[in-house]
């Protein structure tokens, strides 16, 4: 997609230089959105690299989850227990402006890296620490993944609450913590470097993926305040002949036009169904009623009848028919990578700006495949002392 006098070649973060000590999946996402944007994202990995880097889809050694997560960045694999890793890295903090990490709250502090010892070297860095309960509070040191959060923050259970066919929450597959979590990091990160440029001094972000997702629960927060007895309408899968079709008809005008898209104008002067409250009060009854009607029809069928009367509507696609999808491809929502061992789709921010570039990068880093070139351009470092730190058992 273009726009009017948009530059293909400019990069909005060109010149953020970020030092990612991130691994899985919740600080990877962030930083490799700085990355789509431009900015130098240099990935320090333990001498084993992410444990991502092993995880299917594995193709000739290659993962490619973890490139869909670290495209656009550079490896740096160090032993960062080591107190010579430690103080190349004390050298080098200067020339960077942002840091971003999610080990477990303290770790950071014990390999010495943490945001008050760099803040004394930089003042103007960023740093930015992601965690499962936050960096305080009686729990902050609890080890948390995104389905364990997904469980402690309340989500499991107000979606069991929604399904009247199930007695236990569902199985978590999506890590939608570790995505909401990166993505708030990411805003606050762009956030902290404007505030760093009106008032000249960096600041400590301390991102808690317990609290992303709890600030989704909107409207449950307040019925959990506030409860009362009508349940609020919700939106089911209806059944075609081929499979099932959402339909969200939410304001009033979606009604009248789901009426006549199913031929039944009839229904806007149904006692049941008049007003809003009325709806809400019957909406069971109407979904069951709209049923009546698509399980006669195509899923294509049906959407198309439903678009064009205007009602919210769309198909339920496999991952197969996403990347097919023309309007995705319309948007250039996909990127193709490669990362040796042939090329593949990785999706690009979902945003777009009429003066940059928001895109993946086809560059995946192999594991410490940056690190001499980092070390020599930083910090000057030789052939002999290179080495020697390989030798050391610190560097690979």
């Amino acid at each position: 997609m273009s726009y009017p006098g948009a530059d293909p070649t400019r990069d909005a973060l060109a010149g953020v230089r970020v030092l990612d000590f991130t691994s899985v999946m919740a600080g990877p996402f962030a930083s490799r959105m700085m990355a789509d944007l431009g900015a130098d994202v240099i990935k320090i990995e333990a001498l084993e690299g992410d444990q991502v880097r092993a995880r299917p889809p594995v193709r000739d050694g290659k993962s490619a989850y973890f490139g869909h997560l670290n495209a656009g960045k550079r490896s740096l694999a160090c032993n960062l227990k080591a107190p010579a890793i430690r103080d190349l890295i004390y050298r080098m903090i200067a020339n960077f402006d942002v840091v971003i990490e999610n080990f477990r709250p303290g770790v950071m502090a014990r390999f010495g890296l943490d945001y008050a010892t760099l803040a004394k070297i930089n003042p103007r860095l960023i740093y930015c620490s992601i965690s499962g309960y936050g960096q305080n509070g009686p729990k902050a040191h609890h080890p948390a993944y995104a389905p364990v959060i997904h469980a402690a923050s309340g989500f499991d259970m107000v979606n069991l609450h929604y399904q009247d066919d199930t007695t236990r929450p569902a199985a978590s597959g999506i890590f939608i913590a570790d995505v909401l979590g990166g993505t708030h990091a990411f805003g606050a990160i762009q956030t902290a470097l404007y505030q760093r440029e009106r008032i000249g001094q960096g600041q400590f972000i301390d991102v808690s993926m317990l609290e992303a997702m709890v600030g989704m629960l909107v409207y449950e927060t307040q019925a959990a305040q506030f409860p009362g007895d009508a349940r609020r309408p919700l939106y089911t899968p209806l059944r075609t002949t081929d499979g099932f079709i959402m339909v969200a008809p939410t304001s009033p005008r979606n009604f009248e036009q789901l009426t006549e898209a199913v031929g039944h104008p009839e229904w806007q002067q149904d006692p049941r169904f008049i007003s809003v409250s009325d709806r809400n009060a019957n909406w069971a009854t109407l979904l069951g009623l709209v049923e009546e009607w698509t399980c006669l029809l195509s899923g294509t069928q049906a959407e198309a009848t439903l678009a064009a009367h205007g009602v919210p509507c769309a198909l339920y696609r496999g991952m197969e028919d996403v990347l097919a999808d023309p309007q995705l491809a319309a948007r250039d929502a996909f990127a193709d990578i490669d990362d040796g061992a042939g090329p593949y789709k990785v999706t690009n921010p979902p945003f777009r700006m009429s003066a940059s570039r928001t895109c993946a990068r086809n560059q995946v880093p192999a594991l410490g495949a940056d690190g001499s070139t980092v070390f020599e351009e930083e910090l000057g470092l030789t052939g002999d002392e290179l080495a020697a730190l390989r030798a050391a058992g610190n560097l690979l």
